[in-house]
């Protein structure tokens, strides 16, 4: 629930991951509160249907994103057994391991862009099936569309805070 003065009449409504965020005005009453909050969730839950929760949110989300692409691009049996969130690495932007299927990725990357994001999930749920870099690993992780895009942008991160991470140094 957010009150806000400058709005005088509309009442607005949105799903932010698994919360539903309710915008009223100041002056209304806690009766008149609790009438729209019911009311924006009924009309919320026939038009449009909660999004699943943002991989950026827990590290739950985050092995839910990587079923979803790993399905969809990589292997639907390449689920790792855990992905986590893990302070900031000092020359990788993640890591797996295949021995065990986890996979670590940094926390600098919760706030790029989610097709980056996803491209970074997608380069580790492909060492789950190929560990090295080799050009069957490639052709994993080019099945991604943005592959060259996120690349690019991860470099140009890199390189503008001074971090010193390339893709050689795997990602």
């Amino acid at each position: 629930m957010r009150r806000s003065a400058r709005r005088h009449r509309t009442v607005t409504a949105y799903w932010k991951d698994d919360t539903l965020v309710v915008l009223i005005p100041a002056r209304m009453t806690r009766a008149e509160e609790r009438h729209w909050v019911a009311e924006m969730e009924r009309k919320l839950q026939r038009t449009e249907p909660r999004k699943a929760a943002s991989p950026k949110s827990s590290d739950d989300a985050l092995l839910a994103r990587c079923a979803v692409l790993a399905a969809k691009y990589v292997d639907p049996r390449a689920i790792p057994a855990s992905v986590r969130w893990v302070p900031p690495m000092r020359t990788r932007w993640a890591s797996c391991t295949p021995v065990d299927a986890t996979i670590r990725v940094s926390d600098r990357l919760r706030r790029v862009p989610s097709w980056v994001l996803d491209y970074v999930l997608v380069h580790e749920l492909a060492h789950l099936r190929e560990p090295g870099h080799d050009a069957a690993f490639w052709t994993l992780v080019n099945r991604y569309p943005k592959t060259e895009r996120a690349i690019g942008y991860l470099e140009g991160l890199s390189a503008a805070a001074g971090w010193g991470i390339s893709e050689e140094d795997d990602v």
